[in-house]
């Protein structure tokens, strides 16, 4: 085993139950079974002091967030705010949403002024910038609402998943189902990895149908879920690891 301990750190048990990995009894167990890596090295040995500002750390492959002054906070943006922290036109911006954090948070990506759903908020420049990079593809979801008299095409999944040629190149979805249809109003469930503006709006635009309602309801691992419009929370520390592990952290 590399030589990753610290002699005036923290144990490592300690580090493990404080980031909510149960008792140090059961933190322990899983450095016994090799479950646990510090900065890239397996430690089995009990007893093992760190530096958690300093060391990284990974159980079961996913990475603790042990900074804390690291913060990063989930927002039910709602439909008519911009996702911005100021606007020139005087619309609700980001700034009433993130008052309550005593640090300067920013934006992860954006939603439009007439989508609401899941937003993300940090303060981690490399989280955010991985998260906005197309390079890592991290998947998103939304819930779109059109009218639809009669119900959708049979087409319009497969159409959605082959593939739309849009003016600024094609856009796919990768996977895409109807989840609700009355006859007068249809509602699908859509899940890409692409971050161009107003993309899924206009994917559904060049199909013919224009929203009526858009929701983003998932960023990788994180869920809108219960969130309230308007409410915030912040990540999990499963959540987060997990987050972080998708943009290679």
């Amino acid at each position: 085993m590399a030589d990753v301990h610290v002699e005036d750190g923290e144990r490592l048990q300690k580090v493990l139950a404080r980031a909510g990995f149960g008792s140090r009894r059961a933190c322990e167990a899983l450095i016994a079974t090799g479950r646990v890596r510090v900065d890239g090295a397996v430690v089995r040995e009990q007893g093992v002091r760190i530096d958690p500002a300093q060391q990284v750390i990974h159980v079961d492959g996913r990475r603790l967030q042990l900074d804390d002054t690291k913060l990063t906070v989930a927002l039910n943006k709602p439909r008519h705010v911009v996702s911005a922290m100021s606007d020139p036109e005087g619309r609700r911006d980001l700034t009433e949403f993130t008052a309550a954090y005593d640090q300067r948070l920013y934006h992860v990506g954006r939603l439009d002024y007439e989508t609401e759903g899941l937003l993300l908020l940090t303060n981690d420049g490399e989280l955010a910038h991985r998260l906005t990079h197309p390079s890592f593809e991290v998947e998103k979801t939304y819930v779109c609402r059109f009218d639809a008299p009669g119900g959708p095409p049979r087409s319009l999944v497969r159409s959605l998943k082959d593939g739309i040629e849009l003016e600024d190149g094609p856009a796919r979805a990768d996977r895409a189902r109807v989840i609700a249809q009355d006859g007068q109003e249809a509602i699908v469930e859509v899940t890409l990895h692409e971050g161009r503006n107003r993309i899924v709006r206009r994917m559904f635009s060049a199909l013919g149908f224009e929203l009526t309602a858009l929701v983003r309801t998932r960023i990788g691992p994180v869920l809108l879920a219960d969130l309230a419009p308007g409410d915030t929370r912040e990540l999990s520390s499963k959540e987060l690891g997990t987050l972080m592990a998708e943009v290679g952290m």
